[in-house]
């Protein structure tokens, strides 16, 4: 968003192209009154000085047309800033709700890469920074263009020679903008990065702090955000620093292109070549010839943060969605992975190398294997949140990637292995995507892994007042709500019985084996007791399955 308009922000938002119409139209207006204004003041002083008999009956009606210009110009600056501040607010709005419907149909893998912190600071004070853009720069970038060609068609009808020496100086002030925001720019953009990453940091610190308080690192990570702060602040500093110098220097031509014009005019009203009232119009409308220009420099300083943001926002509106299709899911059977094949960027071999796996209705399967075997991964393809490079899912012969993805998660019910939970009561965490559910059923699900009555405990932020068993215990009653309200065929649980004690694990696999018979169960686990209790074992090593059928006792713990 370096230039002058970025027209992707004109294609994104409907207020966008609202707030250049109003700054076009209003702008225009402003020209005109800037024209009139210097006018009637050349007036007014010239008949004031040259007129010794001229009194406030002679010089009323210019004195009260000059103030009636004067009120109109601030009425007008007044419905600029209105209408630019509501303009800015629907694009911030429209914007953020783009990027986190983007977001979420880029899936969880893509956010998996991406720091949580970093996209949060994106959303909330990243987009509010271009307020200033909407609110200052681009009023003053239509300024910018329309205030100087008025202003020297008007000096040209009334002094060519000044016309022609403001017309000359004039292109020194964008070419001087210019090589100042290409050395701005960089730094501008460092400096928000900076401020990106230590948001991002800052969160994450605050979330893992019960963490490192009990390793005892909460006060060296105290240092590294001090640290990144200073950093942050130095780098602020210097951008400052830049700006204020390049307002002097466009300051300083600004005057020296005046003082030019005040020269040559002051010699000419000697010598008696130009009329009193012409000098003093062309005098008045000289600075406002250099001033949009001089403003512009300044509020593209102001707006770099936003700039900034608005190319990050961008850059996730542009990134291209997982290919899907909009058809409904029909039918049901086996669901089989068909020679899929799944590459990560930086890893040079195949998470997922040529898998064939048929999943019969309501098998219970387990996947053992050694972590980073690419068990989540498969997880992740039945799920459809990662799109294979080769191969296919299939749902009773029928290839599923021409079908909504909505539609066949609407079947599908999950247990992440690091579940997330919001603050708010328990009831309310299983009811996460299912807000409709009756009491009884919640009550049914939270009784199935052991936490019954629990359904008024208030949770804060990411569960905190649970322990991590209890964590895991709740997140698959919110799975089981999704078997017994939506009718979920398929239950894919990640390390269902990690962090639980022997006693709660029981619970959980005892859970698992009253499932209907019309539920398949896939299950990632390392835990002995619930692979045995499967209908088949399935070994994933190095991507490929290299065992099917094994039993229990091959199982590591």
């Amino acid at each position: 968003m370096s230039r002058p308009l970025d027209p992707r922000l004109l294609r994104e938002a409907r207020g966008a192209r609202t707030a250049v119409v109003a700054a076009v139209v209003l702008g225009l207006v402003t020209t005109g009154l800037v024209l009139v204004q210097a006018g009637l003041l050349a007036r007014v002083l010239a008949r004031a000085l040259l007129d010794r008999d001229a009194g406030l009956a002679e010089l009323g009606p210019e004195l009260a047309a000059l103030a009636v210009v004067m009120a109109a110009r601030a009425a007008v600056s007044w419905a600029q800033a209105l209408v630019q501040a509501r303009c800015a607010a629907d694009v911030r709005s429209t914007l953020r709700r783009r990027l986190v419907r983007h977001a979420q149909a880029l899936g969880p893998s893509w956010l998996a890469g991406e720091r949580g912190g970093e996209l949060t600071a994106l959303v909330t004070r990243g987009l509010d920074a271009l307020d200033p853009w909407f609110g200052r720069y681009l009023p003053q970038l239509v300024l910018a263009v329309l205030v100087p060609i008025a202003v020297l068609v008007r000096m040209a009808t009334v002094d060519p020679l000044s016309a022609l020496v403001v017309g000359l100086t004039i292109p020194l002030i964008p070419v001087f903008m210019v090589l100042v925001g290409l050395h701005t720019q960089q730094r501008t953009e460092r400096s928000y990065d900076r401020m990106a990453a230590l948001s991002g940091h800052f969160l994450d610190s605050m979330r893992g702090l019960p963490t490192l308080r009990v390793h005892g690192r909460a006060a060296g990570h105290a240092g590294s955000v001090r640290r990144a702060g200073e950093a942050l602040r130095r780098s602020t500093m210097q951008t400052l620093r830049v700006a204020f110098l390049s307002a002097l220097v466009l300051e300083l031509l600004a005057t020296l292109s005046v003082a030019l014009v005040a020269v040559q005019v002051g010699l000419r009203l000697v010598h008696g070549d130009l009329p009193y009232e012409s000098a003093l119009l062309v005098l008045l409308l000289a600075p406002e010839a250099y001033l949009p220009l001089r403003r512009v420099g300044a509020e593209h300083h102001a707006s770099q943060d936003g700039a900034a943001a608005a190319e990050r926002v961008f850059a996730v509106l542009e990134t291209p969605l997982p290919a899907a299709g909009a058809a409904p899911v029909t039918g049901g059977g086996t669901t089989t992975l068909e020679g899929v094949t799944v590459r990560l960027p930086g890893r040079d071999a195949p998470v997922l190398d040529d898998v064939h796996l048929e999943l019969r209705r309501g098998e219970r399967v387990a996947l053992v294997g050694p972590s980073g075997a690419g068990k989540s991964v498969l997880l992740d393809v039945l799920l459809r949140f990662r799109v294979p490079q080769q191969g296919r899912l299939l749902l009773g012969g029928d290839d599923l990637g021409a079908t909504d993805p909505r539609a066949w998660r609407a079947r599908v019910a999950w247990l992440p292995q690091s579940p997330h939970l919001l603050a708010g009561t328990v009831a309310d965490n299983v009811r996460l995507g299912l807000p409709a559910a009756p009491p009884a059923a919640v009550a049914s699900a939270l009784a199935a892994v052991g936490l019954p009555g629990t359904e008024d405990v208030q949770l804060a932020e990411d569960g905190a007042g649970l322990s991590a068993g209890q964590r895991r215990r709740l997140a698959l009653a919110r799975a089981l709500l999704r078997v017994e309200v939506l009718g979920a065929s398929l239950l894919l649980l990640d390390e269902p019985t990690e962090s639980l004690d022997a006693a709660s694990a029981a619970v959980v696999r005892a859970a698992l084996a009253d499932l209907p018979r019309t539920v398949t169960v896939v299950a990632a686990t390392h835990d002995a007791g619930l692979a045995g209790a499967a209908d088949r074992i399935v070994r994933v090593d190095a991507g490929r399955l290299v065992e099917d059928g094994v039993r229990a006792a091959a199982v590591p713990a």
